[in-house]
């Protein structure tokens, strides 16, 4: 296989102070630099304590890099001495997992972790700050949540031996009352998350643009405005004319200028700077498109160029594309690591939702329910956990050498699909068919970014020249 040769974009002249025309900084980390990156860490309780068979070999992985990132997507505290309670607006499912997880993942090797999620309020702001609590006292750096805006939005820093690591963590898919606002006046800022708010539109056929119209024209208190023969707003929804039914989404000016400038900071006070977003976006549940929402790249190649060594897309708990831009690593989702959901309690609302009641029926019997059907929403159930897909994956290994990315491994992972409820979620490394269905399905997804990825000894691995010769 031909290695990758080419960066997908042209570099800005460089300044003498280091500094390009777009605030960009080079990457100044000591050869050798390493950064593993994995998906989401759905887990409820410790695992290193117990021989699961092939983690230990993953955990050796992890701890062997630098930096080792993954994005909690589960809330840490003791139940029984807990002080809140769980939201009635939360993300899906309440996430909930014991004390002892948080020094357990730092055993494991994980010292960066976001933060920013559809399920960070799931138990509220008690919730949030306790699992901040935990985590400090586990010395791992997170990032993406706050007492305001300011807070949630801002790099957080890791010290490594190879030099000083920023991350910032945003979320596109959260639960509208999660996110963080600063304070305006004599109002004081909310607690929360860093969102990046989206505008989403439906792209439909031109003739279902006009039936719509019909309709909003003929809805009581709905004022027919000017006729727009390319888009039509019904009940608050923008359709938009199209060749191809889909979802398109515009990014909050405002919110990317915000995270802009905090990427930039990030990477004016340390050698290496991550960017990380959650989004389910256009649709997780889809099985058969698994390509980012359209607004993605271009927000990622923003980050890139404003200095982020690498940015990292979770959320749709599948794997998606890996793009090399700059000569940076963009991945577009590494799906799910851990997905031990033996959440327990899972709050009166979940019960309802799936129709169960607590008096009869059992957490894991809503939990097994929800991963079958999916997350409740107004219209029904989106989407469902229960596909084989969900349980494979990638971990990423980023070896950097003379400031360049010289070489990214992919290591495949299953979730245990096939054990019972309470044995499954929890990831080992696969060899032989197993690993080459999932290794050659990165590489068809990667493949429209221009990716060449090759499979070598059950191993996906992406070379590149150095900058001397691009």
């Amino acid at each position: 296989m031909e290695e990758n040769s080419h960066d997908n974009g042209s570099h800005p002249a460089r300044r003498a102070d280091g500094y390009d025309t777009v605030g960009s900084i080079e990457t100044n980390v000591a050869d050798g630099f390493t950064m593993v990156a994995v998906g989401d860490l759905i887990v409820s309780r410790p695992l290193t304590r117990y021989e699961h068979p092939g983690f230990g070999d993953l955990v050796k992985i992890l701890r062997d890099a630098d930096v080792t990132f993954g994005n909690m997507e589960t809330l840490i505290f003791d139940i029984r001495s807990f002080r809140g309670s769980p939201e009635a607006e939360y993300g899906g499912a309440y996430h909930i997992s014991l004390p002892e997880l948080g020094p357990d993942l730092k055993a494991m090797g994980f010292n960066l972790v976001s933060r920013a999620n559809n399920h960070t309020l799931d138990w509220g702001v008690e919730g949030m700050r306790e699992t901040s609590r935990v985590l400090d006292e586990s010395s791992i750096v997170h990032a993406g949540v706050g007492e305001n805006l300011a807070e949630a939005g801002v790099a957080r820093f890791l010290e490594t031996v190879r030099g000083r690591v920023a991350m910032v963590s945003l979320a596109t898919t959260y639960m509208p009352m999660s996110r963080a606002c600063d304070s305006a006046g004599e109002a004081p800022g909310r607690p929360g998350l860093n969102a990046l708010r989206l505008t989403r539109s439906i792209v439909v056929p031109p003739e279902m643009v006009e039936s719509l119209r019909r309709v909003r024209d003929v809805l009581p208190g709905i004022k027919a405005g000017e006729v727009d023969q390319s888009q039509v707003v019904l009940l608050g929804q923008t359709f938009k004319a199209g060749d191809q039914p889909s979802f398109s989404y515009e990014a909050n000016p405002r919110d990317v200028a915000d995270i802009l400038r905090n990427v930039r900071r990030g990477k004016q006070f340390s050698d290496f700077c991550i960017v990380t977003n959650h989004g389910h976006e256009p649709d997780w549940s889809d099985l058969v498109s698994q390509e980012p929402a359209d607004y993605e790249q271009s927000f990622a190649r923003k980050m890139i160029d404003a200095g982020a060594d690498a940015y990292i897309g979770h959320g749709p708990h599948l794997l998606r594309g890996i793009e090399i831009y700059r000569g940076r690593p963009i991945f577009y989702s590494l799906g799910n690591f851990f997905y031990d959901d033996l959440r327990t309690p899972a709050g009166a609302d979940m019960f309802e939702a799936y129709g169960k009641d607590p008096r009869v029926d059992t957490d894991a019997e809503v939990t097994v329910d929800e991963e079958a059907k999916g997350y409740p929403t107004a219209e029904g159930f989106v989407g469902a956990l229960s596909a084989p897909v969900f349980y494979e994956s990638v971990v990423t290994v980023s070896r950097f050498e003379q400031n360049q990315l010289a070489e990214l491994r992919l290591y495949p992972i299953e979730l245990g699909y096939s054990k019972r409820f309470a044995n499954r979620g929890i990831p080992r490394l696969v060899t032989g068919p197993q690993a080459k269905v999932i290794l050659e399905r990165l590489q068809k997804l990667s493949a429209p970014f221009g990716t060449q990825i090759a499979i070598e000894d059950d191993t996906g691995v992406i070379r590149l020249k150095p900058a001397s010769s691009l």
